[in-house]
């Protein structure tokens, strides 16, 4: 805390600088002024909390300077010293809000009692004042939030009480009209991602516009992510007009291409509903591919285009994942985007719903092979991207970004084909451990794993560096070397064991594979 001591009297100044407990008190500065004048100049530098100051002085008197504290600098409590034990004096420091009176000499005790409760009092009224501004900061920051949601009520057909319509901005009305302002992904970006301040300053300016012509309200739009909605009440030939200078307000102050859309009038505003419902329509048709200065759209009565579907292109999609590579894509995707654009025309309804069929196409095929699926399913964050600082879609980034996207999904098939492929080569090796004893055919092992003979047989020497039959051999032959350790068991018994009927042939391959009769190496073993 700060304290300024005004008198023209030197010593005085000093007497009171002296008999002060400041620290005590928390009062870490201390300054002096001679006179009126010389204080004013320093409470408007440095704003002290407390001021003692003296009646009678040269320039400017303690009334003139006390009258002045109390309409510039209010916050400030002031203790009136003077040597004039005069009611006058007394009655006038009262007036304007002085908090003591003390009279010279000064005595010590009554200055520091003095000081300790005017510093109590300035903590108090500082809390209070503090309490306050945090009190409207709150009000203030709530009463958005508080109009969005109950005009997201009376949007959806929740009859309010009169008395609040005044309340939040709503003006009641014959007729009403809503306008849709669409706020996407690229205006998001424009403020860091921070999605509720871009809220709040798209909205300042619309309301801006719109209270200096008193014709209606904007608020963000509860129940729909990514929309502002604006009620019309009046003035309603200067809509369009009004919506262009909005438009063109955020293009040009904020960089960013909010699109605007304008329902039907209606005369009851248990109606807006249907006007925000056509609003809607109107903005889902409208042309995303044609370059506009400004985005506004009125109400149309030409029919809705029909939507092409991505489903009907499923044969030839199929036909170019089967060829596994992206240029078998080529002539399907220009097909599919020569029909979605006829004549240069591609609504934003069409394009949010080509999405939504290329994920479920998506997904069935990442789930045909039994791979996970890593694309996002926010479809309107998708598109959004798209979208440059004008508004007008961006076909050809759109088309590279699903050719990239099946680039990757090709790879992926590759790879997981490598991996299963890897994967029944050592099923058909386990296979053949598990039936050893009996005469495993190719073709068998084919109808087992529904694959050809002839890419089994490639395959297996790959990964073994020998041939299913002679891999048959080398499993028998150690088999029967155990078993040849049990000297209770005869060599055609063994045989039999192996797979082998003939125990001669059974002798006959031992001794090609081993070097030895299946009888030496027995008699090795017992030497052993």
């Amino acid at each position: 805390m700060k304290v300024l001591i005004v008198d023209d009297e030197k010593h005085v100044r000093e007497g009171i600088r002296l008999l002060g407990e400041w620290e005590e008190n928390g009062i870490c500065e201390i300054y002096e002024a001679g006179n009126g004048e010389e204080a004013i100049l320093l409470v408007e530098k440095l704003k002290p909390e407390i001021i003692f100051s003296d009646m009678k002085m040269p320039k400017m008197d303690g009334t003139q300077l006390l009258e002045w504290i109390k309409e510039h600098h209010p916050n400030s409590k002031t203790i009136v010293v003077t040597g004039y034990d005069d009611y006058q004096y007394m009655r006038k420091a009262i007036h304007f809000g002085s908090s003591d009176y003390l009279l010279k000499p000064v005595d010590p005790s009554i200055l520091n009692a003095t000081l300790e409760k005017v510093v109590k009092e300035w903590k108090k009224e500082e809390a209070e004042r503090n309490s306050k501004v945090s009190s409207t900061q709150l009000i203030n920051e709530m009463k958005p939030v508080y109009r969005d949601r109950k005009l997201t009520q009376l949007m959806n057909s929740l009859v309010l009480k009169e008395a609040s319509y005044e309340e939040f901005g709503f003006h009641l009305s014959h007729n009403y009209t809503v306008a849709l302002v669409r706020v996407g992904g690229k205006t998001i970006e424009t403020f860091q991602g921070d999605r509720d301040l871009a809220y709040f300053t798209v909205l300042n300016i619309i309301n801006e516009i719109l209270m200096e012509n008193e014709c209606g309200i904007g608020f963000r739009y509860l129940s729909n992510k990514g929309e502002i909605v604006i009620i019309f009440w009046d003035k309603f030939p200067l809509i369009e007009k009004l919506l262009i200078q909005i438009y063109r307000t955020l293009k040009n102050g904020l960089g960013i291409s909010c699109p605007i859309a304008v329902g039907k009038q209606v005369n009851n505003s248990s109606m807006l509903m249907d006007s925000y419902e056509h609003a809607k329509k109107v903005l889902l048709n409208s042309n995303i591919l044609m370059v506009k200065e400004t985005r506004v759209y009125m109400p149309d009565t030409k029919p809705s285009p029909s939507l092409r579907s991505l489903i009907a292109y499923s044969s030839s999609i199929e036909l170019a994942v089967q060829a596994g590579e992206i240029e078998a894509f080529g002539d399907v995707i220009q097909q599919i985007i020569g029909d979605f654009t006829k004549d240069g025309y591609l609504s934003l309804h069409q394009l949010l719903h080509f999405e939504n069929e290329y994920l479920v196409i998506s997904r069935r095929w990442y789930k045909n092979f039994n791979i996970s699926i890593e694309i996002s399913d926010q479809i309107e964050k998708r598109v959004d991207i798209f979208f440059d600082q004008n508004g007008s879609f961006q076909l050809e980034e759109f088309v590279k970004r699903i050719k990239r996207e099946i680039v990757v999904f090709l790879k992926k098939v590759k790879r997981s084909s490598i991996q299963k492929n890897s994967n029944i080569i050592y099923d058909i090796e386990k296979y053949l451990q598990a039936n050893f004893d009996r005469d495993v055919k190719l073709q068998e092992i084919s109808e087992q794993f529904y694959i050809s003979r002839e890419y089994i047989s490639r395959k297996f020497k790959q990964e073994f560096q020998v041939n299913i039959s002679d891999y048959l051999v080398s499993i028998r032959m150690k088999k029967a070397k155990s078993l040849l350790k049990n000297s209770q068991l005869k060599i055609y018994e063994i045989a039999a064991m192996i797979g082998y009927q003939d125990d001669k042939y059974f002798r006959k391959v031992f001794k090609k594979v081993e070097g030895i009769t299946p009888n030496e190496y027995r008699a090795e073993y017992v030497k052993q």
